[in-house]
């Protein structure tokens, strides 16, 4: 069963993510990266990370990350004993200690960015939960969580103007939140659902929603399913008929919201029209 996820803790974060990373937890939706602001992006400072939790701190410590030219070599985790199960939070430099008791919202401590990241991904407080008799510290483990708040499934015909840019990713327009602040949305497949991860750039992703065989966009069959969970076709995604990284998906509720499209080295600019395809290739990237 997987462990509900309320409004209580998801309305104090502007978007979250189950599937959007390449690390194990995030597989299939046992782990959730939760971003306080959605204009924080990868040059930003760090801000205030909020807690998802309650309980007792447990332990802080430093931790290995990835070396990349762009992060630290470190990151840092935080374990809170919530009762029923122990929160493993990562990416906040902690300004709690051991001992400590914290509500939902308390300040954890700073947002940090880590090798973990892609460069593209803003700051974010990563949440897994464990039983109390399972390892914290190994990187598989966590149990299932679901996000039991309404996200509402905004259809995209894959155009729009670009509105945000950055070394390797833009952001478009559309689809617009009808009703930032109120709820949240996310970019539906054909069926309905609400698509989550790293279309295709990540090997799979998530389909919330009433379950089916597949999913598809655009037309075009992009996964397959089991549960929620999203194996991705083979496909090349292309922006203005040139192929790009992927798309990065998740469910947001500010009025920043829109499709995020992954393309270093891209030479777009703000107020270009875009137009996102895709098509099956024997040679998608992978990024992890």
């Amino acid at each position: 069963m997987a462990v509900p996820l309320g409004a209580d803790v998801l309305s104090r974060y502007q978007r979250f993510s189950l599937y959007n990373s390449p690390y194990t937890s995030h597989d299939r939706g046992h782990a959730v990266d939760l971003y306080p602001d959605s204009g924080l992006g990868p040059a930003e400072e760090s801000s205030v990370a909020p807690s998802p939790v309650a309980g007792e701190v447990l332990e802080t410590r430093t931790v290995r990350a990835p070396p990349k030219p762009y992060a630290p070599d470190h990151d840092h985790l935080i374990l809170v004993d919530t009762g029923p199960h122990v929160a493993r939070i990562l990416h906040v430099d902690p300004g709690v200690d051991p001992g400590d008791t914290i509500d939902v919202g308390d300040p954890l401590g700073s947002l940090v960015r880590a090798g973990f990241f892609a460069p593209w991904v803003d700051n974010h407080v990563h949440l897994e939960l464990r039983a109390p008799d399972q390892n914290p510290y190994r990187a598989s483990g966590s149990l299932a969580l679901d996000p039991d708040v309404e996200v509402e499934a905004l259809d995209w015909n894959g155009s729009g103007r670009v509105v945000e840019t950055g070394e390797t990713y833009v952001v478009l327009d559309a689809p617009a939140n009808p009703a930032p602040g109120e709820r949240f949305v996310g970019i539906a497949s054909d069926e309905g659902r609400v698509l989550d991860g790293g279309l295709v750039h990540y090997a799979g992703g998530g389909a919330l929603g009433t379950s089916a065989e597949s999913v598809s966009l655009f037309g075009q069959r992009i996964g397959t399913t089991a549960g929620r969970n999203v194996t991705w076709e083979p496909l090349e995604i292309l922006a203005n008929d040139e192929p790009i990284t992927g798309l990065s998906l998740c469910c947001a509720r500010d009025p920043a919201f829109g499709a995020k499209l992954v393309c270093p080295s891209h030479a777009f600019a703000v107020d270009d029209r875009i137009e996102v395809d895709l098509r099956p290739t024997d040679d998608p990237i992978r990024l992890g």
